[in-house]
């Protein structure tokens, strides 16, 4: 069955790269040397990023001496992750493309990673693709980062309820997580040829501004400059309304655990 939990939209993200960038969390080096061990890669080993953004996940396994492939469908956020490679001073090869379509001529690979990114795909089928281009050896990793639920994140209560407000809840992707019919990642791995599943996690704490944090907003496609539209000086008029009740002196923190679901194949 087809995952119809979203409406695949090629652009979704055309506003936010320049906000993802900035004000997306980093994947910590630790988290990537223990996905790094876990899959038993080695120096020259052909990694994807598949939905890379501005290359979050590209870039730093590539400076770990991976060849990586960055797919992505928005050709700005292609343009921002061959930058970011630059100042880096590490090389990828970009790629126009989806999971709903494929590169030509790429592959094979002994890892593909997606951060962030699963959701906005047909899941099953995204697996099923993947399945044929993954080395017998290798496995697929799906990186994302939770937020437990503590005083110093007590924004992103406020994020999500403005967000709400603005027409978050009724985003797609948003109504079908919250349905008793909905299956996890997890779910979704374990019914597929990749089901021996792990996970690896590394939890940060840092420093966010005002600033940081309405950019951060404006990074998220349920609020997005697109998105919002007309809304967006008003919405953002209002979360840093909420923001100065929250910390009169604009200084706030964020905890979060960043993790990585590492799955293979049964042997």
């Amino acid at each position: 069955m087809p995952d119809t939990s979203q409406t695949f939209d090629p652009r979704r993200f055309r506003t936010t790269v320049p906000f993802y960038a900035r004000y997306r969390l980093g994947y910590p080096d630790l988290l990537i040397r223990r996905v790094t061990e876990r899959v038993d890669l080695k120096l020259g080993d052909a990694v994807m990023d598949l939905g890379c953004g501005p290359g979050l996940l590209a870039v730093p396994f590539a400076a770990a001496g991976m060849m990586v492939t960055a797919v992505d469908p928005e050709p700005e956020m292609l343009a921002a992750a061959e930058e970011t490679a630059r100042g880096a001073g590490v090389t990828i090869t970009a790629k126009q493309g989806s999971s709903f379509a494929m590169p030509q001529n790429i592959g094979p690979f002994k890892l593909v990673t997606m951060g962030r990114s699963f959701h906005w795909m047909d899941r099953a089928a995204t697996l099923s693709v993947l399945d044929k281009m993954v080395t017998n050896d290798g496995a697929v990793a799906l990186l994302h980062d939770t937020h437990p639920r503590t005083a110093e994140n007590s924004w992103r209560r406020l994020l999500h309820d403005l967000g709400n407000k603005y027409g978050r809840g009724e985003e797609a992707h948003v109504q079908a997580r919250e349905d008793a019919s909905y299956h996890s990642h997890e779910s979704c791995l374990l019914n597929s040829p990749f089901d021996q599943l792990e996970r690896v996690a590394v939890i940060i704490k840092l420093e966010r501004t005002v600033d940081d944090i309405v950019g951060l907003a404006f990074s998220l496609s349920t609020s997005a400059p697109q998105k919002l539209g007309i809304h967006k000086h008003e919405f953002e008029a209002e979360l840093r309304a909420g923001l100065a009740t929250l910390s009169p002196d604009g200084c706030f923190s964020e905890i979060a655990e960043m993790s990585a679901v590492i799955a293979r194949r049964s042997q």
